[in-house]
């Protein structure tokens, strides 16, 4: 387990006051035995037993992934609503997870590609047979007929020469057929994988890219501009009082404010600025080339215009009032690696929304 996953379970720690139940002398030297990874398996399968035990939620393999994905740092989106809402004093129902963890639907849908795909290659693989089939058939063909014509008895040469040739010909055909279709089956395929790389990387609500794409996108540009000296920050947005807006006006019109937020980050997009939607209410940006300070400035024009606009409920035309977003921003350099840098990010939103919301917040090394 790499340091991603302490940095998910201190995340978490905030509000659990230390860094776990107490334990015994002997519990101690068991834990002081272990390697650093293995303390950190350990604390792990602590921190997600304890979770699900304090909380009576029942041991279900959705239920382990959800709480795996919040307390090894996987999903910070999750982590931060946990720790929300602990600070708020109140449990973790089974109901609030369902609402809040990665949907099931999610997985699903990779199912579905995946079966497609099975299709495709299984419909594929029966054309190569045929088509392999009569290549064979085809060469046994030739071989007969090259043998009648040697045979003692056989016609003269000529006749068996044009026999050979026609049954050639409708060989030819019927194999050319049969790689046309092969032809049309690899296209098929094609299709099919392109449409699945597409349905794995673009989040259908806003267009944007989601949050496999953008980690791609952040490894290739890391390694860039670590080669280049170049300036590389994240940020991470999340739109304030989202669940307000949810269950006062309803979820139409809660995609729809993801979706204008989502619009409105994207107008900064460009090759050396990339913006993608990581999950719920929340986005991630990158910025190339630009200090933290000069993100800075870019983030909080679009979050200040943002709030300018007034939005109304299409479905009874009442004002929903201002949307804001708040927003959390580092310098990749500044840390370790990538995942610490946006766990940092992570940390500002964190204390943007906790100081008031509203707001774009610089990482602090302290």
């Amino acid at each position: 387990m790499g340091n991603e996953s302490v940095g998910g379970l201190r995340l978490l720690r905030l509000f659990a006051g230390g860094q776990g139940p107490s334990a015994t002398n002997d519990h101690n030297d068991k834990e002081a035995a272990l390697s650093p990874q293995g303390l950190a398996h350990k604390i792990l399968l602590d921190e997600i037993s304890t979770f699900l035990l304090d909380n009576a939620l029942p041991v279900t393999a959705s239920n382990l992934l959800a709480a795996h994905s919040a307390f090894s740092g996987l999903d910070t989106v999750l982590a931060r609503r946990i720790l929300e809402r602990r600070a708020s004093g109140l449990g973790i129902t089974q109901e609030w997870l369902d609402l809040n963890k990665t949907p099931d639907g999610m997985q699903e849908g990779v199912k579905k590609i995946m079966g497609s795909l099975e299709v495709s290659l299984d419909s594929f693989a029966s054309t190569t047979r045929t088509a392999r089939d009569a290549a064979a058939k085809y060469n046994s063909a030739i071989e007969a007929q090259v043998s009648r014509a040697r045979a003692p008895n056989a016609e003269s040469p000529l006749a068996a020469l044009e026999i050979l040739a026609k049954e050639m010909i409708v060989r030819t055909q019927r194999f050319a057929a049969e790689m046309k279709r092969s032809e049309d089956e690899a296209q098929a395929l094609r299709r099919e994988l392109d449409k699945a790389r597409h349905d794995a990387e673009v989040d259908h609500l806003t267009g944007l890219p989601n949050r496999r794409a953008f980690e791609a996108v952040l490894d290739h540009h890391y390694r860039e501009a670590r080669q280049e000296a170049d300036n590389l920050c994240v940020a991470f947005c999340d739109i304030d009082h989202f669940k307000r807006v949810n269950d006062t006006h309803g979820h139409d019109t809660g995609d729809r404010v993801i979706r204008a937020v989502g619009e409105a980050l994207a107008r900064i997009s460009n090759d050396k600025c990339h913006v993608a939607r990581h999950g719920g209410e929340e986005f991630v940006v990158l910025f190339r080339g630009k200090t933290a300070e000069e993100a800075f400035v870019t983030l909080d024009g679009v979050r200040e215009n943002f709030g300018s606009r007034a939005f109304v409920n299409r479905s009874n035309d009442k004002p929903i009032g201002q949307i804001t977003f708040s927003g959390g921003i580092a310098d990749v350099f500044a840390y370790t690696n990538p995942r610490e840098a946006l766990k940092a990010a992570d940390e500002a939103l964190y204390r943007a929304k906790s100081s008031g919301r509203n707001q774009i917040v610089l990482s602090s090394l302290d």
